[in-house]
């Protein structure tokens, strides 16, 4: 599936209250904390990438589909952390998912699995700073009002990473995808 391949949503262009720097700025800073963090990233990424093949069947990374910047839907690199098509067997990870691969257990607990968003950071698909990028089941769900999020790139990090940082944990075992559409 490539990139003109994936789903279109409704289109949204809305004004922003500093565009020069929405646009411009924060792109450029993106840009170059990114080519500074590329070569130590890398030195992170290449053992990883080796123990998540080592430890389970499949490939290294999970390539999702997510809601980007002005609506256009993207794929977010992540270290695979569960069992391959995890994704068709359940929604939200829960509490002691048994589909989580033992590499992905550690990774996602230091938040590892995230190191490979760097390159969509450097494709100008995501920011360090930003709302995260949902599943395109939530993000077609957004109202009108609630569209103006897809104005700014997604973001690797932002309030509700820190908050929900043990989301798992929140979710709990019992129906964590209602769980979780409920926070």
């Amino acid at each position: 599936m490539g990139r003109n391949d994936l789903p279109k949503e409704p289109y949204w262009d809305g004004p922003l209250s500093h565009p020069f720097y929405s646009k411009v700025i924060k792109r450029l800073l993106d840009l170059l904390l990114a080519l500074i963090l590329l070569v130590p990233g890398l030195i992170l990424m290449i053992p990883l990438a080796v123990w998540v093949k080592l430890d389970s069947e499949g490939p290294v990374f999970y390539r999702a589909v997510r809601g980007g910047y002005h609506n256009q839907p993207f794929r977010i690199f992540k270290f695979r952390s569960m069992v391959v098509d995890a994704d068709k067997t359940g929604g939200c990870t829960a509490r002691n998912d048994s589909r989580v691969t033992r590499a992905g257990r550690v990774m996602r607990r230091l938040k590892l699995d995230e190191l490979p968003q760097l390159f969509n950071i450097l494709r100008g698909e995501m920011s360090f700073v930003g709302p995260r990028p949902e599943l395109l089941l939530y993000t077609e769900q957004y109202t009108e009002e609630q569209q103006c999020i897809m104005w700014v790139r997604p973001g690797v990090t932002d309030r509700s990473s820190i908050v929900y940082i043990a989301q798992d944990e929140i979710v709990g075992e019992e129906d964590p995808g209602a769980n979780f559409e409920r926070l």
